[in-house]
């Protein structure tokens, strides 16, 4: 996908972007929707990464990272806490690369896909890959490096499998609420990038 945006305009939207990501992540990891916490720090780095590109994205979903990070070193985050505190490698890994590569996963998506099969479904596909990354990396981290901890954690909550219990337990509804939180909001990203068209043209 073309996009026609000055270095100084791109700037100044990521750096809002930004600071929106941290408000969400940092004020909005409070809000709840019955007994759900969404991610709803994925919705501005989806919007960055669809605006400015896969770049974009990936720094948006950084920001996101190491937010999600200083909660797992400081003990805000106790299930990630007592991860870093059995594998502190594997754990910043597992952190940083879920957030980053969502957001470029949804960039990546919107360039490949928007002269295809048109900017909405490019969108929703993007508003698509970003939880389904963050998600499922972090599934497939903790099944790889903290299989006997995830074991252990599903015993307890009842569950004989550990991967149905990542899926289940861990993961649960809030993934599916995530997910139809980015859906619901495509529509109001492509009027955006309609708008922002339309006023650069001469």
């Amino acid at each position: 996908m073309k996009r026609k945006y000055s270095r100084t305009q791109s700037l100044v939207g990521t750096a809002v972007l930004v600071a929106l990501v941290i408000v969400l992540q940092t004020i909005g990891s409070g809000i709840r929707l019955g007994p759900f916490t969404p991610t709803l720090s994925l919705v501005p780095i989806i919007i960055g990464a669809v605006l400015f590109g896969p770049l974009t994205g990936a720094v948006l979903g950084f920001v996101f990272s190491m937010i999600v990070l200083v909660s797992v070193v400081s003990g805000a985050d106790a299930g990630g806490a007592i991860m870093f505190s059995q594998n502190a490698v594997a754990t910043i890994i597992i952190v940083l690369l879920k957030g980053t590569l969502a957001g470029f996963a949804s960039g990546f998506i919107v360039d490949r896909l928007a002269k295809k099969c048109g900017m909405t479904v490019a969108v929703a596909l993007s508003a698509i890959a970003a939880p389904v990354c963050n998600t499922g990396i972090f599934c497939i981290g903790v099944m790889i490096f903290f299989f006997d901890l995830i074991s252990g954690w599903g015993q307890a909550a009842g569950f004989e499998n550990a991967f149905v219990y990542v899926v289940m337990g861990l993961i649960g509804i809030n993934f599916l609420v995530e997910l139809i939180i980015d859906l619901v909001l495509v529509p109001v990203i492509v009027r955006v990038i309609t708008a922002l068209r339309r006023s650069e043209q001469p």
